[in-house]
């Protein structure tokens, strides 16, 4: 009884490894070895939970898309009242975020779909359904946004908020090429006010 009880407490060590050491180092240069020595686990542990290291990728996005969703959930974005405020807030926090080093603040799914894209299509679509159904969260706030101030442009919610993450995902590839978050924070600060640009102005209270 032990001995099962103890096999999801090791994958999900592989799991919570992965997402530090991936972000740290990159996919392709993190090693099977490497990952069992962060998670504290037998490589013979690492067999059993997975067939390849491309299993555990496609895991790992999925582990990080479970816990990023509780993180964002509970933010205080979504008590304001206005549905513009409440993107506006989102993009705020994600700047809230951008704290620690790079690995601490970067994205493990688009960290490995910028080196599996090509190669690996498993790994690809996983990274895929994170980014997209993260984005997908915002949709519904925009679209009430778009109607709450009367705007009807040549454009959709989802496009939109597929937007918001391109140009975080290019924030994170900056401060990965600069050595820090300011410059993710400043992108982070146009795309706030290009959103607020996108509205008009505010609606009185």
């Amino acid at each position: 009884m032990a001995r099962n009880a103890a096999k999801p407490d090791a994958r999900m060590k592989l799991l919570d490894a992965a997402l530090s050491v991936i972000r740290t180092k990159g996919y392709s240069a993190t090693t099977v070895d490497e990952l069992c020595a962060a998670a504290g686990v037998t490589k013979g542990a690492f067999f059993h939970h997975f067939r390849s290291k491309d299993e555990l990728a496609v895991a790992a996005a999925e582990h990080w898309s479970k816990t990023t969703a509780g993180l964002f959930a509970q933010a205080t974005y979504h008590e304001h009242s206005d549905p513009l405020e409440r993107v506006l807030g989102y993009l705020a926090f994600r700047k809230a975020l951008l704290q620690g080093g790079v690995p601490d603040f970067t994205c493990l799914v688009g960290t490995m779909v910028q080196e599996t894209y090509e190669t690996a299509p498993a790994i690809r679509d996983a990274c895929n359904r994170s980014i997209s159904d993260h984005a997908a969260t915002l949709e519904a706030d925009i679209e009430l946004a778009m109607r709450d101030r009367g705007v009807s442009p040549d454009w959709t919610a989802g496009s939109l908020a597929l937007h918001t993450q391109a140009v975080l995902q290019g924030a994170f590839i900056l401060a990965k090429a600069k050595g820090g978050a300011g410059i993710a924070a400043d992108s982070i600060d146009h795309l706030i006010r290009y959103v607020s640009l996108l509205f008009g102005p505010q609606r009185q209270s």
